[in-house]
């Protein structure tokens, strides 16, 4: 390429107009000196910048953002500490099959090897946690690699990408072309394949399907809500993939999460033909790996994934289509049934059992503010694609539970069980789409883990709530503990600061709930303020699951003692 006609600039200008070439509008950053040409960069850029107040969180909102869009969240965070911190989200982003790029500041080239100043080995750090990692050590190929990067990023299994950038390559200058915008490859299954999967399901006496995974659309999802419909099909979630079908469609079954409803799992266990539709189907939702034989399922089982590796890695399918959840979707406009189907009746109480085990009216747990009834209020008063984020904790099943998800890109939340997730996630949504409302769930241990972007919150004006559920203490590790060590109290109490005080503190606006009584008007209130808000709930220690307490979970363990 003749490049003597192009004007020379700097690695860091080269760099962002890759990012505003490949579509990007919006990034999330800790800065830091090791790339403060891209900062200059972006001061004349068309780029909304989050300045955020810790790394780990920075990266959760990209790859919130990666989550909710399909397109790769972008971070920037400096050398050493900066890019230890964002590891966190780059292991999200790893487990939950999402899109994202972490640029990382890196010392100088002269000082490499000398363990210099914030000096890593980034292939070496994030090598079994990123899709690919590299360092551009001269401007000239930061278009080709940037755009690898993004390829890379959202081809096959989507993941991170993690971009080490070395602070003077930044401020080098080059003369060199921008890359074409990336554009994602789709994985088309095959008539023939289609053809097949038909029969399959013309022979079958009681299948169910299980969607999950990523590279799915709200097209994607209408498509298969029809095929099922269809074929009055049952439809399983896998973990944390709820927003894949609505909870109020006649098919659905439920999710296959933690705490699963044990008719769920009897019903997917004495199927015949199971239909695994973008997942993986990892320990969580296989229930430790249990749910389904180990290399091969007694069902007949057909696994469709975009990534050709994840076919018999774990399970051997009867028949493996290599494709993408949008591609395969879009496919089944073809396959309908010729006759009825035998096993409506079956779908019919899969989803009557679904919405008994999802009804919050009969739950009672122990003190005086009552989830079941905090859950009924919020489906009765927010709108159906309100964004629910939640990080790690025992507190998420109120959501997963309770909240009937019905609509595509609602649903935050880490498959990696990263606590802290929450937070910079519901930052990450609300400044995506301002428009949309979006509710944090969080735990008293998981709200401090990320608790300082709040402040991010406040800074940018986002009028996101937050419902803290408060035991004082790390509930799922004491859940564990009284299990297995009975009585034994070690190294899980907290003593926490008064939250409401807490976001009053940074701006915001917090309330203080006790009672049940106590929580419509003070979520009116939130709602009604305008500012990022705090519900800071008090909730019983014993209540520590919708259906169990700590004082039973101990009377058990010891009597088997």
């Amino acid at each position: 390429m003749n490049t003597t006609s192009l004007t020379p600039r700097t690695g860091g200008q080269i760099l962002v107009q890759q990012l505003i070439t490949h579509g990007v509008r919006q990034l999330f950053c800790v800065p830091g000196e090791s790339y403060l040409a891209v900062l200059d960069a972006l001061h004349d850029a068309q780029i909304a910048v989050t300045v955020c107040r810790q790394e780990g969180g920075a990266a959760m909102m990209a790859e919130a953002q990666g989550k909710l869009t399909g397109q790769p969240g972008i971070c920037f965070v400096t050398r050493g500490p900066g890019a230890t911190n964002a590891s966190a989200g780059i292991h999200i982003a790893h487990q939950d099959s999402t899109p994202m790029i972490l640029f990382v500041g890196q010392v100088a080239r002269g000082a490499m090897g000398r363990e210099a100043f914030q000096e890593l080995d980034y292939s070496a750090v994030f090598g079994t946690m990123a899709k690919w990692v590299v360092q551009i050590d001269d401007p000239a190929r930061v278009p080709e690699l940037v755009s690898r990067a993004f390829h890379v990023a959202t081809s096959g299994r989507p993941g991170p990408v993690v971009v080490a950038l070395p602070e003077d390559m930044l401020t080098e200058a080059a003369a060199v072309a921008d890359a074409s915008p990336y554009q994602v490859t789709e994985t088309h299954p095959g008539a023939a394949q289609m053809a097949e999967l038909f029969q399959r399901l013309q022979a079958a006496k009681s299948p169910v399907a299980i969607l999950g995974g990523s590279r799915w659309s709200e097209q994607a999802v209408r498509e298969f809500t029809a095929f099922a419909e269809a074929w009055s099909l049952p439809v399983y979630c896998s973990f944390r993939r709820q927003m894949l079908f609505p909870a109020t469609h006649a098919c659905y079954g439920g999710d296959l999460g933690l705490g699963v409803n044990p008719k769920l799992l009897a019903r997917i266990q004495a199927s015949d033909l199971v239909l695994v539709v973008g997942g993986r189907l990892s320990e969580v939702p296989s229930q430790g790996y249990e749910l389904f034989g180990i290399p091969t399922p007694a069902q007949s089982f057909v696994h469709i994934h975009a990534d050709a590796d994840e076919l018999g890695k774990l399970y051997r399918p009867t028949q493996a289509i290599h494709a993408t959840p949008q591609a395969f979707t879009a496919a089944l406009n073809a396959v309908r049934p010729t006759a009825g189907v035998p096993w409506k009746a079956h779908t019919e109480a899969a989803h009557a059992e679904y919405l008994a085990w999802s009804d919050p009216a009969p739950i009672r747990i122990p003190g005086d503010l009552q989830m079941g009834q905090v859950m009924q209020h919020l489906k009765d008063v927010l709108p159906a694609d309100a964004i629910f984020c939640n990080g790690a904790g025992n507190f998420a099943t109120w959501v997963h539970r309770f909240w009937p998800f019905t609509t595509y890109a609602s649903q935050l939340a880490p498959t990696s069980g990263s606590m802290g997730y929450g937070l910079p996630a519901g930052v990450g949504g609300k400044r995506l789409w301002p428009q949309r409302e979006v509710l944090v769930f969080a735990g008293d241990g998981d709200f401090l883990m990320h608790g300082q972007e709040f402040a991010t919150a406040v800074q940018y004006g986002l009028p996101l709530i937050v419902v803290l559920l408060d035991n004082a203490m790390y509930g799922t590790i004491r859940m564990h503990q009284e299990r297995e060590y009975p009585g034994r109290i070690s190294a899980t109490q907290l003593k926490n600061p008064d939250f409401k005080a807490y976001a009053q503190a940074f701006g915001g606006h917090g309330e203080r709930v006790e009672r049940t009584a106590d929580f419509a008007p003070a979520l009116a209130r939130a709602r009604a303020s305008g500012l990022p808000s705090v519900l800071h709930c008090l909730i019983d220690p014993e209540a520590i699951t919708p259906t169990g307490t700590l004082q039973g979970i101990r009377s058990a363990a010891l009597a088997k003692q």
